[in-house]
């Protein structure tokens, strides 16, 4: 009896969120199948081919990375299409992942750092905050041109799988006939995509349901705040940023002057790091395992998490050192 009414408590929250994230996916996916057919893509491959170029890919990343910026799962959605048809390898995509770090960061600095988060640290530690998540955002992207560069060529990408604009002319569409070309090429990644992710979402939900993580994660506060050396007001500060960004950002706050600046924002940065074991099972697990099902989204956790946390330590060593 307790089982049917968890997983009925957990099919009000996930059958809504399941919903909205179905449609911008079908969406976003449909859109990126639009502009190949009519050849938009070309027209702004200027303004990421910067980043694609260096890196190897085509310009079909580039359009999904600047996707990001409005939209993450429209972004990811992108990705896992052009995966999911054969034009990008599993090393070709985890590599144009790993590059949509930055502008996956870009999107949430109007929507919270700005309107949120600076007002609740104050201008300078807030703005000192944002800007270092900039920096370690901006460092992994390079890295992905980087690996790009390194580790791709024209091997990891088929034109083939891909709908040809200029094929398109040759035989004179009709608009009409482009919008449903790319339907017919959305229909079959809706299809895998969608009901996967339904079902992660439910089972992960419902896993969560059942264990307390925020409390599993919380008990690494204490002794890691204590390795790097900060003060003692650090460890609320963490355990409550761990738990909801803004609520620790708010505690931080209401210590004054008891942290110097560069303490604020490493005490920040150190919570960014602990939080990451509730986000990875509440938010990464059902969102990637959804999007690119359980093997490739496992890479896809693991290679984003390792580079996020070594980064942030990164970041965390040089302001304590400075």
């Amino acid at each position: 009896m307790y089982l049917l009414q968890s997983v009925g408590e957990v099919l009000v929250d996930v059958v809504p969120r399941v919903g909205r994230i179905a449609v911008l996916v079908s969406v976003a996916v449909y859109i990126a199948n639009v502009a190949v057919a009519f050849g938009l893509v070309q027209q702004i491959a200027g303004l990421s081919r910067f980043l694609t170029g260096p890196a190897n890919l085509p310009d079909e990343v580039g359009t999904a990375i600047l996707t990001t910026t409005v939209s993450t799962t429209a972004g990811y959605a992108m990705l896992a299409d052009l995966r999911e048809s054969g034009f990008l390898d599993d090393r070709a995509t985890l590599i144009a992942v790993v590059m949509n770090t930055f502008f996956g960061f870009a999107q949430h600095v109007f929507t919270y750092y700005i309107p949120v988060l600076i007002p609740t640290l104050g201008l300078y530690v807030g703005v000192f905050y944002v800007a270092s998540r900039a920096l370690i955002a901006l460092a992994i992207t390079v890295v992905g041109i980087v690996a790009g560069a390194v580790l791709l060529s024209a091997e990891n990408v088929d034109v083939s799988a891909q709908l040809d604009p200029d094929e398109l002319n040759d035989e004179d569409r009709t608009v009409r006939q482009r919008f449903v070309a790319a339907w017919d090429r959305t229909r079959p990644t809706l299809r895998r995509l969608v009901p996967r992710l339904a079902i992660v979402y439910t089972l992960v939900t419902l896993l969560i349901s059942q264990y307390n993580v925020d409390a599993i994660s919380g008990s690494a506060t204490d002794p890691l705040a204590s390795l790097v050396g900060l003060p003692a007001a650090s460890i609320p500060v963490i355990a409550f940023y761990t738990l909801d960004t803004t609520s620790g950002a708010a505690m931080l706050a209401s210590f004054g002057d008891v942290f110097t600046p560069r303490q604020a924002v490493a005490t920040l940065l150190l919570g960014g790091i602990i939080s990451f074991a509730v986000s990875t099972f509440k938010r990464s697990i059902p969102f990637q395992y959804g999007i690119w099902g359980a093997e490739f989204g496992t890479k896809v956790i693991v290679v984003n998490t390792a580079l996020k946390i070594v980064f942030i330590s990164i970041a965390v060593v040089t302001l304590l050192a400075l």
